[in-house]
C-alpha cells in the first residue's frame, strides 16, 4: 500500500518509510492533477505562479525516490503538470488512444528547481517569500 508524505514536507529526500503509515493514496490521474491546480490556485503551487522563479513542473516517485520532470508525449518539455510524457514504468493505465489515465499512487506532483525537488505546498510558501 502506498502511503502518502506528511503534509508539511517542503523538500522531499526522505525514505517512503517516513510516510504516514496506512494512508492508501488514489492513483496519479488527470481529475486528482485539476484537484491539486484548484487548492493551489493564485500561489506558486501552480506553474502559473512560479515558473519566472525557474520552478519546472515535475512528478516525484517517493517509493524510489526518482524525480520525473513534466514532458509532453512526444518528449519535449510541459510548462505544467502533464501524464502523458511519464515512462511506462510508472503508467498503470492508459486510453486506446495511449493517452495515460494513471500513474503509480507513490507519484507526487510539485516542482524541480535547482536539483530539488519541492512538493506544490513548498514551491508556494517559497515563492510568496522570495516575491516579497
Amino acid at each position: 500500500m502506498a502511503c502518502a508524505p506528511d503534509a508539511g514536507d517542503t523538500l522531499l529526500h526522505a525514505p517512503a518509510a517516513s510516510c504516514r503509515k496506512g494512508v492508501a493514496m488514489k492513483p496519479l490521474s488527470a481529475e486528482r492533477l485539476a484537484g491539486e491546480n484548484r487548492r493551489h490556485a493564485g500561489t506558486g503551487g501552480c506553474s502559473a505562479g512560479n515558473g519566472g522563479l525557474g520552478f519546472q513542473p515535475a512528478f516525484l516517485d517517493f517509493e524510489t525516490q526518482t524525480i520525473y520532470p513534466c514532458r509532453f508525449a512526444n518528449g519535449l518539455p510541459a510548462p505544467f503538470h502533464v501524464l502523458d510524457g511519464l515512462p511506462e514504468t510508472v503508467v498503470v493505465d492508459r486510453a486506446p488512444s495511449g493517452r495515460v489515465i494513471a500513474a503509480k499512487a507513490t507519484l507526487i506532483s510539485g516542482f524541480v528547481r535547482n536539483g530539488f525537488f519541492y512538493t506544490r505546498g513548498a514551491a508556494a510558501r517559497a515563492a510568496a517569500d522570495w516575491c516579497r
